[in-house]
């Protein structure tokens, strides 16, 4: 027999309820299949557009910019990038100030991907919008930003 303590369905049911956690996961799946559906028929998803956004910049990016923007550490930038080295739409050279670094920017290809989805990202974000009525975009972003603030 255990000594381990059975927890009570009930607050399983309270932690499903009210875990703010949750709730925002399961939201961000939400939001990134529908964001994934639009985008398939020109072959991204929902990341690689955040990502090759990122690299839409005057100068290219650092490794640690990236990462710091998408909130994403080393090791899964860099498989997300070899995705997209792959298929001809981003660049990665070695910084010259740093050897060590690397240096990330848009290919051709990637800035014609990008020019095609920014119009699909455009009406999904504005049917999303429309949903949450006035102000409920904003809001998100501001309770989201305060939570981003207190970590």
């Amino acid at each position: 027999m255990s000594n381990i303590e059975s927890i009570p369905f009930s607050t399983t049911l309270h932690v499903r309820d009210t875990c703010l956690c949750l709730h925002v996961q399961r939201a961000a799946r939400a939001l990134a299949r529908r964001f994934d559906v639009a985008m398939k028929p020109i072959g991204l998803n929902n990341g690689q557009f955040s990502l090759m956004m990122s690299l839409n910049r005057p100068v290219p990016a650092t490794m640690k910019s990236v990462c710091d923007l998408l909130a994403m550490d080393r090791t899964t930038l860099t498989a997300a990038l070899k995705v997209l080295e792959r298929r001809g739409l981003v660049k990665t050279e070695t910084d010259p100030k740093d050897r060590r670094g690397r240096l990330l920017t848009l290919t051709e290809a990637g800035m014609a991907m990008l020019s095609a989805a920014l119009p699909i990202w455009t009406r999904v974000h504005a049917e999303i919008d429309a949903e949450l009525g006035d102000g409920g975009s904003d809001g998100v972003r501001r309770l989201l930003a305060r939570l981003k603030q207190a970590s």
